[in-house]
């Protein structure tokens, strides 16, 4: 993935979003958030699958929540690749305060009407559940940094489903509350994006790719 060219032929930037594997959260059906589980045995699997595709175009720097189930999937890409792995908190996963462990079925029978405006993308108060927005501006904000740090390059943040979500979101310059039509990422998938040109404040990227599973380059 190393300094690919755009149709000017000058070095395009590519920022690819990765989310980690499975873990028994995640099979399980309950709301993960910042609670710090590992991979479970399919999660270590698909990471190695992504691992190998990645080796085929490998990135030039690997940047991950510091949550080990991100880590964990960062760290096998990087051994695959040859590089080191360095983490950074603007890249957690979108906290849930209250309800994190849950089954949704759980969240809607003890506060059917906060689950009803998390379900409608309203502010949910009252329980730390952190904002929409104010996630999409975190992990957007930490991504423009790393694609300004590294120009020409192609940077990869291995993160977590709500934290791309919604950093995608922002960077294509839309409404975290109001936007609904981009689908989470599945385990070990990925998306790119590359800077968008025409922005004069070098704000807005633009959507390349989405959701890529572990068995494409």
């Amino acid at each position: 993935m190393s300094s690919s060219l755009s149709m000017g032929g000058l070095a395009s930037t590519r920022l690819v979003l990765v989310r980690h594997g499975q873990t028994d959260f995640n099979r399980d059906g309950r709301l993960q958030g910042q609670v710090d589980i590992p991979l479970n045995a399919a999660g270590a699997k698909q990471a190695a699958l992504l691992a190998a595709a990645v080796a085929e175009n490998p990135p030039d720097l690997i940047v991950s929540s510091p949550l080990q189930r991100a880590h964990e999937t960062a760290r096998a890409i990087g051994q695959a690749c040859g590089l080191e792995v360095s983490t950074d908190e603007a890249f957690l996963e979108r906290g849930f305060g209250q309800w994190e462990g849950l089954t949704g079925d759980e969240i809607r029978r003890r506060w059917p009407t906060e689950h009803a405006a998390w379900r409608d993308h309203r502010e949910v108060t009252g329980l730390d559940v952190e904002d929409r927005p104010a996630v999409g501006s975190r992990v957007a904000a930490a991504c423009r940094q790393l694609v300004a740090d590294n120009r020409g390059g192609t940077v990869m943040v291995v993160t977590h489903g709500a934290a791309i979500t919604l950093a995608i979101t922002a960077l294509l310059g839309l409404d975290a509350n109001e936007f609904r039509g981009l689908a989470g990422l599945e385990n070990c998938h990925r998306s790119v994006l590359e800077p968008l040109r025409s922005d004069p404040d070098g704000r807005l990227m633009r959507l390349l790719s989405h959701n890529v599973g572990p068995d494409f380059i």
